[in-house]
């Protein structure tokens, strides 16, 4: 055996992302697509069909896949959330929020690794702990959108409706078109989000080798022993166990 060999991080698989995290990741990425692309539509139309609308009915059409969608959308984010709670340790919300040591002490080494200032990046299975501040606030953003979509569709909705309770909501986004308004600009945040998280997983997928960016399909990381130690006693420390 070489002596480069010999040198390589003896590496473990380790399945960190269970079913539901995965399965609400890919439903979310596919509801804020069709999502985006109808909002787009209802907000500026840009589809010309000849003949009367009612016998078209495109913008009708596009409401009507863009409430499935958010329907969709708003069902992923709550099964995820409650994941947060019943999940394993790399799926809890203590892996958004640097509640231990090694995670606090992890925020500045990410921000360092982030600005070039330190080659490697600090060693985590899951979210890192700047990642997870950064999804936490990604969270925050999905249900200003859930929240600001409601109150959209209480403007319009049948007084028979059920969603019109919500209607509360929309003095609170400052009428129908503040809640318009944060509706529009929050799409591009979360789509200008999805560039960033597109590269910096396959950043990270390639610098750390460990196959970031195929774990979300399969659930497995390959994780340095090292690492995988230094995580294994940070979750007997918060009395989770190797989970």
């Amino acid at each position: 055996m070489s002596a480069a060999a010999d040198e390589r991080p003896s590496l473990e698989r380790v399945y960190v992302w269970q079913v539901p995290v995965r399965l609400t990741h890919w439903l979310i990425v596919l509801a804020i697509v069709v999502l985006a692309a109808t909002g787009i539509y209802i907000g500026r139309p840009f589809l010309v069909v000849p003949g009367e609308a009612r016998y078209r009915f495109v913008m009708g059409t596009m409401k009507a896949v863009h409430f499935y969608a958010a329907i969709v959308f708003v069902l992923s984010v709550l099964a995820r959330v409650l994941w947060m709670f019943l999940g394993n340790w790399y799926a809890r919300w203590e892996s958004f929020i640097p509640v231990t040591a090694r995670r606090r002490l992890g925020l500045w080494r990410t921000f360092e690794f982030y600005v070039f200032a330190l080659r490697k990046p600090p060693g985590f299975i899951a979210h890192n702990p700047l990642a997870g501040l950064a999804y936490t606030a990604v969270f925050f953003l999905y249900f200003v959108m859930i929240g600001t979509g409601l109150a959209l569709y209480t403007v319009d909705a049948n007084i028979a409706s059920p969603l019109r309770v919500f209607s509360f909501l929309l003095p609170l986004f400052g009428g129908p078109q503040g809640a318009r308004w944060i509706h529009h600009v929050v799409m591009w945040l979360l789509l200008g989000f999805a560039v960033h998280h597109v590269y910096s997983g396959i950043l990270m997928s390639q610098i750390e080798q460990n196959a970031t960016v195929e774990s979300i399909f399969s659930g497995y990381k390959f994780i340095n022993r090292e690492i995988l130690s230094a995580s294994t006693a940070e979750h007997l420390a918060r009395g989770k166990g190797h989970a």
